[in-house]
């Protein structure tokens, strides 16, 4: 699933090209794309017309605020990407919807598998929809250390099950979780509350450092390319991964091989040597 990092690089690419712009028609062609619109015909009849004021992101969610003030929200699932085209461009296979803003410019959403879907809200659907509850971006807002500490007292639940509920941090998600518990040494089965101040300081430099880094190379395009930049240029942060899918690896810090197991049903990359 495309991850934070995935999503900036995304909107960062799209904002020139749709900012200040009309939205001048929206096809929607698998009706389980619109599936979080309580009327499914809304999503197009609500954003045609509208212009696109800003471009925006929280967690994993690539936001644009219309006119009207209605919020226009896209979310990639597990394999979605957005390409950016004219009018009259070849399409890639599972299209499923297009956006098309004044000048012929389009934003197209490709989904082979439909996890992601598009939605028009009113500020109140926003604020009583499961993106109301989103917790502070782990980019744009990650709490300090003190507020860390709070959110995470008593909490018995692994760390890396922590740092992917969106409701406590918004946009970790596998990959990034991994490779930031790497880089603060800390392992991913520990309890969240059992953190001292001291790791939860290394572990908020570490999550800055790892998606500042995901940031820096376009994100993580991995062997099956799901994820794209809008332009069809693969994401080159997959070269510098230090552990995720590198079972059976040096540890690029010690050189104990590296671990995978099954952690809350998610697949965990760590190495038992550098991560207590």
């Amino acid at each position: 699933m495309p991850e934070l990092p995935e999503v900036e690089s995304t909107r960062r690419f799209l904002e020139p090209a749709l900012t200040g712009r009309r939205i001048v028609a929206a096809e929607v062609r698998r009706p389980r794309m619109v599936r979080r619109q309580e009327h499914p015909d809304d999503f197009s009849a609500r954003v045609t017309g509208r212009t696109i004021r800003r471009l925006r992101r929280h967690g994993k969610f690539l936001m644009a605020d219309l006119s009207g003030d209605l919020v226009w929200v896209t979310h990639l699932g597990m394999s979605g990407r957005v390409s950016l085209a004219r009018k009259g461009d070849p399409e890639s296979p599972h299209t499923n919807v297009i956006v098309r803003v004044g000048g012929g410019v389009e934003m197209r959403l490709v989904d082979p598998r439909t996890f992601g879907f598009v939605v028009a809200y009113t500020p109140e659907e926003l604020a009583a929809s499961p993106l109301g509850r989103l917790g502070p971006d782990a980019y744009a807002d990650l709490p300090r250390v003190a507020e860390l500490a709070r959110r995470l007292a008593g909490r018995t639940a692994p760390i890396k099950a922590l740092l992917l509920d969106q409701n406590v941090v918004a946009g970790l998600g596998n990959i990034y979780a991994d490779e930031a518990l790497h880089r603060a040494g800390i392992a991913p089965e520990r309890p969240a509350g059992s953190l001292t101040k001291e790791e939860l300081g290394r572990l908020r430099r570490a999550i800055r450092v790892t998606l500042d880094a995901g940031l820096r190379w376009g994100g993580t395009s991995l062997d099956d390319l799901a994820y794209l930049l809008p332009d069809g240029r693969a994401g080159e942060f997959a070269s510098r991964l230090r552990v995720y899918g590198k079972e059976g690896q040096p540890c690029p810090v010690c050189g104990t091989p590296i671990q995978r197991v099954v952690l809350r049903q998610r697949s965990t990359h760590w190495c038992p040597q550098c991560q207590r």
